[in-house]
């Protein structure tokens, strides 16, 4: 939940990442970089977006309903989240959709229950009830593949990967749900060995900016981190190979040296 003058945007759709995506933003410089991002290809609309978004309702049984614009358009597509008593005819939430009228995404921008044009009443509500309203909209009103709902239902995730013969892994959603437990750029990884990292950077599985968080994050102060500008993922090419028997013939000198 966004507090007072921030907001949430997430984004549905295809994605590398696991579950949703959501950028918090300032009320300022969040918004400014937005506006002032180049996009890297020429919007292009698609004739659905050319129309103004009309005020509709989502009906829900025993729950208020919500009042929301939504803008058809392509994938993937973005959900505005408001902040603290902030409405969907806001700034940042007219400012939003009118970028992806730009490049023809698609666009959900609502009021929670209590505020805004949406039913309820503001001094019933609570953080519990306006997750609900969230929920609500991510699940009743977005199109497209629901990656945080399908997994769950279908207990597997079809992870999208060139890497792979059919062009998909298959990965339990049991796997998933345990690997939360062994995160670890959330606090100091107590590894005190020498350490080096080797990151492609056309990696488009694992960000190479992954290695500068992993170096920060380890308690040990000999740590190096080797970029490989033109190497993807897996680092197979020749040239990578010996740079990785060449850092680690470094590694055993260094050793030796230590303990002799």
């Amino acid at each position: 939940m966004a507090g007072a003058g921030m907001a949430a945007v997430a984004a549905w759709g295809p994605c590398r990442s696991w579950g949703w995506a959501a950028v918090s933003s300032g009320s300022h410089h969040g918004l400014s970089a937005l506006l002032a991002r180049t996009p890297q290809r020429a919007p292009r609309c698609l004739p659905a977006c050319r129309q103004k978004t009309s005020l509709s309702f989502l009906n829900r049984p025993d729950l208020p309903n919500l009042a929301y614009k939504r803008l058809k358009g392509k994938s993937p597509g973005i959900i505005f989240i408001p902040g603290y008593l902030s409405n969907m005819n806001g700034t940042k939430a007219l400012a939003i959709e009118e970028f992806c009228k730009s490049l023809g995404h698609a666009y959900i921008r609502f009021d929670y229950s209590g505020v805004g044009s949406s039913d309820g009443n503001l001094q019933e509500s609570t953080v519990g009830k306006w997750r609900k309203d969230v929920l609500s909209i991510i699940d009743d009103l977005a199109i497209g593949p629901q990656l945080k709902k399908e997994v769950e239902m279908k207990g597997v995730w079809a992870m999208p990967s060139k890497y792979h013969e059919e062009g998909k892994y298959h990965i339990p959603y049991s796997f998933i749900k345990e690997a939360e437990h062994h995160c670890l750029l959330h606090s100091p990884i107590p590894v005190n060995c020498p350490i080096r990292l080797l990151h492609g950077m056309k990696d488009d599985v694992v960000p190479w900016h992954t290695s500068m968080q992993v170096a920060d994050r380890v308690l040990s102060k000999d740590v190096d981190i080797i970029l490989r500008k033109h190497s993807d993922h897996r680092m197979k090419e020749k040239a990578d190979i010996q740079l990785l028997v060449y850092t680690i013939d470094d590694l055993i000198d260094k050793l030796s040296t230590i303990v002799n």
